[in-house]
């Protein structure tokens, strides 16, 4: 009996342990859950603080490197003000002395005009004196000839007016003959018309009275109608009958004015066949002159179609030249359009380059040479070797493309240089930029960040960084041996080291 209570007691010992033990591992767990939650609630007051002292610190950085950037700048602005001031200095004394030899030069040509116009008035002093002489022998040769014409102008009056004369009795014998023959004919007609006009007149008044009695129906009828037309034509006409009337007056002296004409034209046609004769005397003395002429005209005539010929030719010749200088000339004017579009291209362009020039650029367009003067003699002597006289002559005519060149080949060698100083600055920049990101990833945390390696990460006195491979695993009778990390704010370290 006194065995079994022994053995009761044994096992209600054993419980109660068990029992123990796990109050005792609930009472770790909580004790570690309050830890982390501690911990991760340090953490995050941790890295508020952290993210303070960063802006903090990128903010003194960023006054002290805006400090080191305007001492900079103001040396820089001091070196360029120096250097303006140098070269606005020696424009000065050019442009000084460039105005001393203007006002030299225009002193002399202020001599030079004042001897020019001493001489210019001379020379016309004497042209108005040899004027004047040629004017007063002009004026006696114009008296003398003048004299002689009047004396040949009486002479021929003279003569002319006795052959006038001469003339004149001859014409009045031809009229008195001329009117005689007139007048007999003049009866003989006068008969004749008499004797014609007796039977038309019998003619007429049998075929009036024929048409008298056929029209007088016909007359009734186109009476009533012109009755008709004439009311409606006065009512539609009374202006016009008003003008017609002044226009009848005008017509009666007209009439008038043509009767005075007719006896006019009656005297003309009596002069008319007066001078008919004189024509048939003059046409036999110009029928010699006409055939001397139409012999003229042929000849004319054959050289007038060989220059016709010729003509012809020339315009031909002319027409093709004319063809190709159209051709040409549109050949020329593209090729000139071109240039001018090139060039306006080229100024434009120099205009905006214009505006990125430095001061230094616009006062010293072209750079001298950096060699020597032996150097360039030799460069000479070797390029001159080389150089046949073809390339000598285009050498020659494009001499003057020397100082664009200059400055082509200045802004070439920047622009190479800064695409080298552009290449290493991305270069400083990339490298920058990688620190930049290393240095924000250990003091930021984010979800990228955790899944990354981070030795300044630690929970638990645990780091994500792998451990090293020759580290035995650890037993679990054995003791853990805790490490620690010393931990360095970065805002303790700028300002030690700025």
């Amino acid at each position: 009996m006194p065995k079994k209570g022994k053995n009761a007691k044994m096992s209600l010992t054993n419980e109660e342990k068990l029992l123990l033990f796990q109050q005792k591992l609930l009472a770790e767990e909580e004790m570690a859950k309050k830890k982390e939650r501690l911990l991760s609630q340090f953490l995050k007051d941790k890295l508020a603080k952290e993210e303070y002292n960063s802006a903090l610190n990128l903010n003194k950085i960023n006054m002290q490197w805006r400090t080191i950037l305007r001492e900079m700048k103001t040396t820089e602005l001091h070196k360029d003000i120096e250097i303006l001031s140098q070269t606005f200095e020696r424009v000065m004394d050019c442009k000084d002395n460039i105005i001393k030899s203007l006002a030299k030069a225009l002193s002399e040509a202020e001599e030079q005009y004042a001897h020019a116009l001493r001489g210019h008035l001379h020379n016309v002093d004497q042209l108005l004196s040899l004027q004047r002489c040629r004017l007063s022998l002009l004026e006696e040769n114009y008296n003398m000839e003048l004299e002689a014409l009047t004396m040949e102008f009486e002479t021929e009056r003279k003569t002319i007016t006795d052959h006038h004369e001469k003339e004149i009795r001859y014409l009045q014998d031809v009229f008195t003959a001329m009117e005689q023959s007139y007048m007999d004919s003049e009866y003989e007609s006068k008969l004749e018309f008499q004797s014609l006009w007796d039977d038309l007149k019998n003619r007429n008044l049998e075929e009036k009275h024929f048409l008298r009695l056929q029209l007088e129906n016909t007359v009734e009828d186109l009476w009533k109608r012109f009755q008709d037309a004439l009311k409606s034509y006065t009512n539609a006409t009374e202006d016009r009958k008003i003008a017609f009337e002044t226009l009848k007056v005008k017509d009666e002296k007209s009439s008038k004015e043509i009767e005075a004409q007719m006896k006019k034209i009656q005297k003309l046609q009596e002069a008319i066949a007066v001078s008919k004769g004189k024509i048939m005397l003059h046409s036999r003395e110009s029928e010699d002159q006409n055939q001397y002429i139409r012999n003229n005209k042929e000849l004319v005539l054959i050289q007038l179609r060989k220059l016709k010929a010729q003509r012809t030719q020339a315009r031909g010749i002319s027409q093709e030249n004319l063809v190709k200088l159209t051709q040409e000339s549109n050949a020329t004017l593209k090729a000139l359009r071109k240039v001018v579009d090139k060039g306006e291209k080229i100024l434009k362009l120099a205009e905006i380059c214009r505006k990125f020039e430095t001061e230094e650029e616009k006062v010293l367009p072209f750079y001298s040479s950096v060699l020597t003067p032996e150097e360039q003699e030799m460069e000479v002597q070797v390029g001159g070797k080389e150089l046949t006289e073809e390339l000598t002559k285009v050498m020659v005519d494009y001499r003057g493309m020397e100082n664009f060149w200059k400055r082509y080949n200045k802004v070439k060698l920047e622009q190479l240089s800064l695409q080298h100083r552009r290449a290493q600055l991305l270069e400083i920049n990339r490298k920058l930029r990688e620190m930049l990101k290393q240095y924000l990833d250990g003091i930021s945390v984010s979800d990228e960040v955790l899944t990354q390696l981070n030795p300044l990460f630690i929970v638990n006195h645990r780091s994500n960084l792998p451990r090293p491979l020759s580290t035995q695993m650890a037993q679990p009778g054995d003791r853990r041996h805790t490490t620690t990390y010393n931990i360095v704010e970065a805002a303790h370290v700028i300002s030690h080291t700025l």
